[in-house]
């Protein structure tokens, strides 16, 4: 009888140190709040006065003057974006490379391009290319009905996890973009940040009456294209010319 209390005192004692060791283990990874080292709170302070005078040139040389559009490209930390040898050139006006091929574009034209959909809160956006993430994320400081659609799996994944990371709301799919996205529409503006030889159908149909598309089109890789802004006012198309731009082009376009 002795042993079978001995016993059973000694399994008591397993199971609360086991007890015990699982709080602690909880504990540590709920306390885990390590302050950034010193050298890292001034590399973030370094990028984010990058960032302003990113935005000061933008206003000054390219005259960005929506508000909403100054505060999202102040928020979105384009080099969290970047491969990490361009690290450096993060917040310089220019286009660079990112995996498979692709680029994550100038901060001047996702500026202008995001400036020309006119955006409000609770506005549905289309977006054909994710990339990087950078336009999506922009997009979602302005909204919170972003729709990002992306053929290169492994990049679109990518992009998807970060936004996620970063706290940005989108949803994003795998698939042909020239399609666009039939399930969410209609939408209020969409946006190609690649160069179809064409403007897809279906992404005319997808968007709504009154809305706003912007995209790139014409040329072969390497060329100049036309940015355009297509207004739908019903049965009526009107498009404006923005001027010639230079896209990779829209890949999977039939």
């Amino acid at each position: 009888m002795a042993t079978t209390e001995v016993v059973k005192g000694r399994l008591m004692i397993l199971k609360l140190v086991a007890i015990a060791t699982v709080l602690m283990l909880f504990s540590a990874c709920a306390q885990d709040t390590t302050p950034p080292s010193q050298a890292e709170t001034e590399t973030e302070a370094a990028f984010a006065q990058a960032r302003e005078k990113m935005v000061e040139q933008l206003i000054e040389n390219w005259g960005i003057s929506d508000p909403g559009v100054i505060e999202a490209m102040e928020k979105v930390p384009r080099h969290r974006f970047v491969l990490p040898e361009y690290l450096d050139d993060a917040y310089e006006d220019t286009a660079l490379p990112i995996e498979h091929g692709q680029t994550i574009s100038s901060p001047s034209i996702v500026a202008t391009m995001t400036e020309q959909l006119r955006l409000k809160p609770g506005d549905r956006v289309l977006e054909i290319g994710t990339g990087s993430g950078y336009q999506a994320a922009v997009l979602a400081e302005l909204t919170n009905r972003v729709y990002s659609v992306e053929i290169i799996e492994p990049l679109g994944l990518k992009a998807a996890a970060l936004l996620e990371e970063l706290g940005y709301g989108v949803q994003a799919k795998i698939d042909d973009g020239y399609y666009g996205w039939a399930e969410y529409a209609p939408f209020d503006a969409i946006i190609v940040t690649a160069a179809p030889y064409h403007i897809p159908p279906p992404l005319l149909s997808q968007l709504k009456d009154g809305g706003r598309m912007v995209v790139p089109v014409g040329g072969p890789p390497g060329f100049y294209q036309t940015l355009w802004l297509v207004e739908k006012s019903g049965d009526q198309i009107k498009s404006t010319n923005l001027g010639p731009v230079r896209f990779v082009p829209l890949l999977g376009e039939r």
